[in-house]
């Protein structure tokens, strides 16, 4: 992974912030606190550099900024991050980079806009924001775009360096390091783009269900629900020597007929119906099958 802020810088950094986590936490400070703290000391510190005293603004939006790495080490150390804890250090760290963009733009229009600088501070301002969706949305995607040359720590040192060659007298000093973080946050948005593209795993084909088996050309269509199965053997109805069945109820139905009994159709006997005529009961689920 890239990074403008090599690993020694931040290791220097971690001497005075893990000193000052363990002091804070001994006296009952939580890091949501510091979180906020935080963001109201960036809040003022960008108002003293609107005003004109980039001096001063600088090292308050500096010191200020150094929180946003005290408070995740507290929490570590506490070894209790809750998931508002990380919107709220999200949220306040998207207001602390509105405000200081915000700022240096308000600054450098009453400066005449020198170098073009409101361009530049309005590019830094919204690559800022898409910088941090980006990755924020990868994440709930299950993406990776945890890459770029310019994330939020590089560019508030960028920003801290411009105010400081500002206020020692150079008119040029503030706008050009907005140019260089403008170029450089364009390139970080793209590469968490591109990046994020790279890790999306490829779409695999639903497997088939088990036992499943396409139908052939032809086949039978399934028996509809509730019909009785054909017992193995049976004759189907209306096949040659096939002795007629008795009608349901018929006394003697397993027996011949006794001698002199009426034979069917005779009067008084109730006919039988044949197979398949109109007056028989329909089958439950036959019209639905059938539609």
């Amino acid at each position: 992974m890239a990074k403008i802020v090599n690993v020694p810088a931040r290791a220097l950094v971690s001497y005075v912030v893990n000193p000052t986590a363990r002091f804070l936490l001994r006296v009952g400070v939580t890091p949501n606190a510091v979180t906020v703290a935080g963001t109201v000391g960036v809040l003022i510190g960008s108002y003293l550099g609107a005003m004109g005293h980039l001096f001063w603004g600088t090292w308050v939006v500096t010191a200020s900024a150094l929180t946003d790495v005290l408070d995740g080490t507290m929490a570590r150390m506490r070894g209790a991050s809750g998931k508002f804890g990380a919107l709220l250090d999200s949220s306040m760290d998207r207001i602390a980079d509105a405000a200081v963009f915000g700022a240096v733009t308000y600054y450098l229009a009453g400066q005449g806009n020198p170098y073009g600088g409101m361009v530049a501070a309005l590019i830094c301002l919204a690559a800022g924001q898409v910088i941090s969706y980006v990755k924020a949305r990868a994440q709930s995607l299950g993406l990776n775009a945890d890459v770029g040359l310019a994330e939020r720590f590089e560019r508030l040192v960028i920003v801290g360096i411009g105010g400081l060659l500002g206020s020692a007298g150079l008119g040029w000093g503030l706008p050009a390091a907005l140019w260089v973080l403008a170029v450089l946050s364009v390139i970080t948005v793209f590469q968490r783009l591109i990046h994020a593209a790279r890790t999306e795993p490829a779409d695999a084909a639903p497997p088939a269900p088990a036992g499943s088996a396409p139908a052939r050309a032809g086949s039978a269509p399934p028996a509809s629900a509730g019909s009785a199965p054909a017992p193995a053997g049976s004759a189907p109805p209306g096949s040659a020597g096939s002795a007629p069945a008795a009608p349901p109820g018929s006394a003697g139905s397993a027996q011949s007929a006794p001698a002199g009994s009426a034979p069917p159709g005779s009067a008084g006997s109730a006919p039988a119906a044949p197979a398949g005529s109109v007056d028989a009961a329909p089958v439950e689920g036959a019209e639905r099958d059938a539609s």
